[in-house]
């Protein structure tokens, strides 16, 4: 056996050493807590009955579940139920189709001679089919929490959320039981390996090379290898020569464990997408770039249109009066707020009109859309026409909020909605013109799909050939309404 082989049998080794699953830890957190990392990296908290956990109300979403299960499943399967119905109760139904865990015993007879192998189960097989609720309201998951058992919890919800609010949906995933050591070790399997970002709600995670991460204290020679993810604890050295296989886990020294620590809610970083959107990043060069055209472009825009400000501005004021512009809080690269400014096309008390006419939307997504929405001006209507309202945010470009082309900028409760979107998008700079923006067809219950796709297929594959090809199309698009008309 040579050094290497016997490096890894002694690193495998000190993984399966038995202890207690509550004895182990990663980077101070134990299999529960990592459960509980992973979904508030989606802006989801974890809430289950006698666990006196506080309910943050900077969670996007709350996740009830019995206090036996660790889930696993993808926030793509459910998505369209809570963008399209908004459910106040969305009640999970999770079919696990893997295998449940078992262990073969060797049976020999009274002379130690080999009979056959018996297999046992871990009696976890009532977890083959377990539910599982999303909700956006505290209340309901503090009324969640204050149940004495999950057949009560289910009785309140029922009770005190009216049909309507309520919605079934069932999806496969993964559900492993807390209680049983073996369902403890696929789950931090599996965990590992969909999780790319643990950094994104865990402090001591630390990038050491792709999908291997390590704690601030432990030590890892460079010339050791890792094949798949590796997750390296407080305290632990990796010495050179050696190959750890992933996915897999180095648990925290015992001497050395850290103190948990509480997650901060407000500065989760978007990292995980569900939708397993590549976030295409450009060169420092290529970003130089990218920024010094959005500035040659915005001032030749600029200089063309500037004297058409007057008359537009005189328009609006022969119309309903000041003021000229509007200016409405959106969201740019990194979640920064900002004020995007357009030309002002609808009435000044246009704010709280949209609650009036809400039930009138046509649009199916979190936006609100009109065909005929009575609360543009003559002005306004003639503006949004040929686009000419949105002249003025060629001054947020050149402010750096926004860049030529780009996803359309959205204030920070439409981006709520779809949390893989939004971290998506919030990874560049919102535009002027997208691909959404040339390519929607307005087709009745598909507009907030079609805005989905096209924003995460922009970010996925962002080049200058794309953006031109962009700004080309919606030159011939503003072009072809003005020739109809």
């Amino acid at each position: 056996m040579t050094a290497l082989d016997t490096a890894s049998d002694s690193l495998a080794a000190a993984q399966d050493r038995p202890s207690p699953p509550e004895a182990r830890t990663i980077w101070g957190l134990d299999p529960v807590a990592l459960h509980h990392r992973f979904w508030a990296a989606h802006g989801i908290q974890v809430v289950r009955q006698g666990e006196p956990s506080e309910i943050v109300d900077h969670a996007e979403l709350y996740l009830l579940t019995d206090p036996r299960s660790l889930v696993l499943f993808r926030m793509a399967s459910v998505i369209d139920v809570l963008n399209w119905l908004k459910p106040q109760v969305l009640f999970l139904r999770l079919h696990d189709r893997r295998e449940r865990g078992y262990r073969e015993k060797v049976i020999t007879d009274g002379n130690n001679r080999f009979l056959r192998f018996q297999r046992l189960y871990d009696g976890s097989e009532d977890l083959r089919l377990a539910r599982a609720v999303l909700t956006p309201e505290r209340e309901l998951a503090r009324l969640w929490q204050a149940s004495p058992d999950p057949l009560t919890g289910w009785r309140r919800l029922r009770r005190y959320t009216p049909r309507h609010e309520r919605s079934t949906l069932s999806i496969e995933g993964s559900v492993f039981d807390r209680s049983v050591d073996r369902e403890i070790a696929t789950f931090l399997r599996n965990l590992t390996a969909a999780w790319n970002r643990p950094d994104s709600t865990i402090g001591r995670a630390r990038a050491f090379e792709p999908r291997v991460w390590k704690d601030p204290q432990s030590i890892i020679d460079p010339e050791a290898r890792f094949i798949g993810p590796v997750w390296v604890g407080a305290g632990r050295k990796i010495d050179g020569g050696t190959t750890i296989v992933g996915p897999a886990i180095i648990w925290d020294d015992p001497e050395c464990r850290p103190p948990t620590e509480e997650i901060q809610w407000l500065t989760i970083e978007p990292h995980d997408i569900t939708r397993e959107a590549e976030v295409k990043d450009l060169t420092a060069v290529n970003r130089m770039f990218k920024r010094g055209f959005d500035i040659a472009f915005s001032l030749a825009v600029l200089m063309v249109t500037i004297w058409a400000y007057p008359i537009i501005m005189l328009a609006i004021w022969l119309d309903d009066g000041g003021p000229f512009f509007f200016t409405h809080r959106r969201e740019s690269a990194g979640g920064r707020e900002f004020g995007c400014i357009k030309f002002r096309s609808m009435r000044k008390n246009a704010e709280a009109q949209k609650a009036q006419l809400q039930s009138q939307n046509q649009a199916d997504g979190p936006q609100f859309y009109m065909a005929k929405d009575p609360r543009l001006t003559k002005t306004g209507r003639f503006l949004r026409k040929y686009n000419l309202d949105e002249l003025p945010q060629f001054i947020n470009v050149l402010l750096g909020h926004m860049s030529v082309v780009g996803p359309r900028p959205s204030p920070r409760m439409e981006n709520q909605y779809c949390p893989p979107w939004r971290d998506a998008r919030l990874s560049v700079r919102p535009g002027i013109t997208g691909l959404w923006q040339i390519h929607r067809t307005r087709r009745s219950g598909t507009d907030f799909q079609e805005w989905i796709k096209y924003d995460i297929e922009y970010v996925e594959n962002r080049s200058w050939r794309l953006d031109f090809w962009i700004i080309w199309k919606t030159i011939i698009l503003v072009f072809r309404k003005v020739s109809r008309s």
